[in-house]
């Protein structure tokens, strides 16, 4: 079972999104948080597998509350952070402090469902499509970063290409079709990044091909 916490100011939502994700034999929502701060408690007060964490709150926002529990420790739950997109400019900044990935509010049922449900596994990224739209918009052009640079000297031409096609939003099997090897060999790869570079997941790692240019905006990697 999928243990959920949501955290979002308006209990109209909270009451729509459990109502949703209740409605499946394999997520259960073990509470709601009307803000941060609230969210943090939650968290260490029922240990939840996943969080759906709204970006605009009060007294502390979802972006700072998702930073305060990406610190270094056991146990922390993946973290799925909601916003409106048109008017939230702060997908990105969300995704740098920590966030699994995230969803528009205007997302159908079934993709909140596959949402949690995705992040608990460790895909972090969504929907490779709107993943790199999402970014594309919040993340101006970036001139390569040279201390970035460096990190990427320790990856093998194969982790680099790699690396590319997941800064790219690629999901495994798109990379394995794109370079033709197999999936399993993707996933070693993907998992031989992550640890060379210290990332935690693949949205780090799409943060981290920008960083450094090796992604672009209307260039692919």
């Amino acid at each position: 079972m999928i243990r959920v916490v949501i955290a979002d100011d308006q209990a109209l939502v909270r009451a729509g999104l459990r109502m949703i994700l209740e409605s499946t034999d394999d997520i259960e929502v073990v509470g709601e948080a009307d803000d941060g701060e609230h969210a943090i408690t939650l968290t260490f007060e029922l240990n939840p597998d996943v969080i759906l964490m709204d970006v605009r709150m009060p007294n502390l926002d979802g972006i700072e509350a998702t930073r305060r529990l990406q610190q270094p420790e056991p146990g922390r739950p993946k973290i799925l952070v909601l916003t409106t997109f048109d008017t939230d400019e702060t997908v990105y900044a969300a995704l740098r402090a920590g966030a699994s990935g995230f969803l528009l509010k205007t997302a159908p049922p079934a993709r909140l469902v596959e949402a949690v449900r995705c992040v608990y596994a460790g895909e972090a990224l969504l929907a490779p499509t709107i993943t790199r739209r999402l970014i594309e918009q919040h993340l101006s052009r970036p001139a390569p970063n040279g201390t970035y640079a460096v990190r990427l000297e320790v990856l093998t031409d194969r982790e680099r290409e790699v690396l590319a096609l997941i800064g790219q939003g690629r999901s495994n099997v798109e990379i394995a079709e794109a370079l033709v090897i197999a999936e399993t060999t993707v996933k070693t790869h993907v998992n031989r990044i992550l640890a060379k570079l210290a990332l935690r997941d693949r949205v780090q790692a799409v943060v981290l091909a920008y960083e450094t240019g090796l992604v672009t905006i209307g260039r692919p990697g």
